[in-house]
């Protein structure tokens, strides 16, 4: 490990490693998704997603090494016990950091199918990883405020339509679908200004869970519950390149999905608010995992 550089030539030395990896993955997947996009036979669809994810899982590994080479933390991971690569799995994570995103790759690569996140559809234009996310079929999602749907009626559910629209295309091929139940990153403020019940979390939003639970809950294997924790504070992906980062905890925990989960949120107030109560539980139950994970020795 380098960790004997002082933390800003970690930190450009990192961020070089992690823009010339994106950068060599990116040609071959898009190559792949463009030809996927021309051929449209389905025996080619179902081999170019198999290709997309090895390319995907190789690009991860490479991070991996990276972040072994470059950040000199402890990593704690437990829970990943019977995890399996063939199954179909939803992964919901607490959320503090972008950091959050490469930890969930290091501690669930190769043991569950590669990790799907929904994106905020401006995210496309990010210089390269734009492309690489498109290739391999990440939904882009177009958020509304409320007052902008007041106005414009006509585009709500929009959401609802991508979310279903992925989650078809993931019925052929294993997958594990992220979702940042909180939909934002947490932070004191945005805390504070949601008077949160919860001591460490922001209040979750059950709908996009209920969503890809409703449309593919029947084939679901199971709901891979991550909670991270970093002791010391979670950290910028800039202090996180410096090297400032000095222990990260992962707990994973694999629940059932079960009948009661599966349902029209949309549609059917009594589910609606049992889906949403379901949900508050899992979330004080991470509450207090977050509570003895930072004070466990």
């Amino acid at each position: 490990m380098l960790s004997f550089l002082p933390g800003p030539v970690r930190g450009m030395l990192a961020f070089l490693l992690y823009f010339l990896n994106s950068l060599v993955i990116v040609v071959p997947l898009v190559t792949v998704a463009v030809t996927k996009l021309l051929i449209p036979f389905s025996f080619w669809q179902v081999i170019s997603r198999k290709i997309l994810d090895v390319l995907a899982t190789t690009w991860v590994d490479i991070n991996t090494f990276n972040m072994w080479l470059m950040q000199d933390f402890d990593l704690e991971i437990t829970g990943t016990e019977g995890l399996k690569k063939d199954m179909w799995y939803l992964v919901i994570s607490n959320h503090q950091s972008w950091v959050d995103i490469l930890i969930l790759q290091r501690a669930l690569n190769r043991k569950i199918p590669f990790l799907k996140f929904f994106l905020k559809k401006e995210l496309i234009w990010v210089p390269i990883m734009g492309l690489a996310w498109w290739a391999m079929d990440f939904p882009f999602m177009k958020r509304y405020s409320k007052e902008f749907l007041k106005k414009n009626p006509h585009l709500k559910g929009k959401d609802i339509e991508v979310t279903r629209k992925a989650c078809e295309k993931y019925k052929t091929l294993p997958v594990s679908i992220v979702n940042f139940v909180e939909g934002t990153r947490f932070t004191p403020g945005k805390h504070s200004n949601q008077n949160s019940p919860f001591a460490n979390l922001l209040r979750p939003k059950a709908g996009g869970v209920a969503f890809v639970l409703g449309s593919m809950g029947e084939m679901m294997t199971g709901i891979v519950n991550v909670t991270i924790v970093y002791p010391q504070g979670a950290k910028t992906f800039g202090e996180y390149l410096c090297g400032n980062v000095q222990a990260v905890k992962v707990h994973v925990d694999l629940m059932e999905v079960t009948s009661d989960t599966i349902g029209s949120y949309e549609n059917d107030p009594d589910f609606r608010a049992h889906f949403q109560s379901w949900i508050n539980g899992v979330w004080e139950e991470k509450d207090r995992l977050i509570n003895h994970m930072r004070n466990a020795a």
